[in-house]
């Protein structure tokens, strides 16, 4: 070994997991016979929140362990701090250690908790992405399809997300597994006679489309829904 050089070593002078340096750190690890440890995704979410302009909660989803009351807490302090800033303000604000991103679609809003370091416009791409879902599901989706198939709402979610992380980015894939378990329950559980005769198969009126607001909010004539 030529002098002036120290011994070798194939940890002592490359980056720790977390810093710019990651693929080295991937590499040391890989050397040493470890694991390569597992990159940082861009926005790991909290929690999701999605209320009306009344301040009705339509849909909540936690990926943090909390009690019921500090649940409720986060809740009331979110939707008002939401609800009272005005339309052309920043989608994006520092709540307590957490970035908050949100984004009204027609009379709902969507409220989502990232950690400071987080990437907001990623995390405002999976909101969009989300509201795209449902808008294909259900058809032009509006806040009553939400309040009577909050079921399918959740499960849209959970095909979508695991653990706060996107976990599937092509909406055709989630769509298929939300299809299949549509067949699964239509085979386990067949309507009744008494529905099938009155034709009930959800909720057929479309009142002010989320999706809609996407075009343009003049092309979507807002109604109020108590």
């Amino acid at each position: 070994m030529p002098a002036g050089f120290p011994p070798h070593s194939t940890t002592a002078s490359l980056p720790q997991h977390g810093d710019r340096g990651f693929p080295f750190a991937a590499a040391a690890a890989a050397a040493a016979g470890q694991a390569p440890p597992r990159p940082r995704p861009a926005a790991a979410m909290q929690f999701m929140l999605l209320f009306s302009r009344q301040g009705k909660l339509r849909l909540q989803k936690w990926y943090v362990p909390l009690s019921d009351k500090e649940k409720k807490k986060i809740t009331r302090e979110l939707v008002q701090t939401v609800l009272a800033r005005k339309p052309k303000m920043c989608s994006f604000l520092e709540w307590r250690d957490l970035k908050i991103v949100y984004k009204r679609y027609a009379s709902l809003y969507f409220c989502c908790a990232i950690e400071d370091q987080d990437n907001e416009l990623i995390t405002l791409e999976i909101i969009h992405r989300y509201v795209e879902l449902l808008d294909k599901y259900f058809g032009s989706v509006c806040e009553l399809d939400i309040i009577f198939n909050f079921e399918k709402a959740y499960f849209i979610l959970d095909e979508f997300l695991l653990g706060g992380e996107v976990q599937e980015t092509s909406k055709k894939n989630v769509l298929k597994a939300i299809e299949q378990a549509d067949l699964l329950q239509e085979v386990s559980d067949p309507p009744t006679s008494a529905s099938q005769s009155a034709g009930i198969t959800g909720v057929s009126h479309r009142i002010q489309p989320i999706f809609m607001s996407l075009i343009g909010e003049s092309k979507c004539r807002e109604k109020s829904i108590g």
